[in-house]
């Protein structure tokens, strides 16, 4: 099943980040761009594993204004390259697929292959997370037990939404699906779509 590659790479990478954890480190994918849907995978989680520690950083009470506004200009850039990893796994995907012959009856989904992926990295790191939280020995017990839960629940929802894809991808190979991309159109990066941005040309 493609997602049990997908999450196996996603542990990896998480993994890999904590072993410096730091979102400064340098990024080496360990997959070469031949091995393309790997090299994508890689590359998405990294970037969604510097981004949630740039979330928790930007939320310090204490952080210095004129650090937080250079975090806030991070977190843009990190969304965009987010946003374009989707794109190019969804690409990946529609070259794979695209000599099936789509049939008559054949639906669209709610969100492309490349979303589901996406949030499937953002679990991984939830999962991560929370499992430091039910194992955390300087936390209560009632803390731990909490998070037991909560982690319980993740696990469930991967198990979900890793079937949900897999199923996604299937119909999608036997024709019951098809898919049908949309580009992002935002708005706020464009200096002729931003007002702000556009004032100062």
């Amino acid at each position: 099943m493609f997602t049990t590659k997908a999450n196996a790479i996603f542990q990896d990478v998480i993994n890999q980040y904590h072993i410096i954890n730091t979102v400064s480190q340098p990024f080496k994918n360990k997959y070469k761009e031949s091995d393309l849907i790997e090299h994508l995978l890689y590359r998405k989680c990294w970037i969604d594993t510097v981004q949630w520690h740039y979330e928790d950083i930007i939320r310090d009470p204490q952080i210095d204004p004129v650090a937080a506004l250079t975090l806030k200009r991070q977190i843009d850039a990190s969304n965009q390259d987010r946003t374009d990893m989707v794109e190019y796994i969804d690409s990946y995907f529609l070259a794979k697929y695209k000599d099936v012959t789509v049939k008559p009856n054949a639906t669209i989904n709610t969100e492309s292959p490349a979303w589901g992926i996406d949030r499937l990295s953002i679990l991984a790191l939830k999962i991560y997370h929370m499992n430091e939280e039910a194992t955390r020995v300087d936390a209560t017990e009632a803390h731990r037990m909490a998070c037991q839960k909560k982690l319980d629940i993740l696990l469930d929802q991967r198990v979900d939404l890793s079937t949900a894809i897999d199923t996604l991808l299937s119909d999608i190979e036997k024709g019951d699906k098809y898919m049908k991309v949309y580009k992002q159109m935002k708005m706020y990066n464009d200096d002729e779509l931003n007002p702000v941005l556009r004032s100062q040309k």
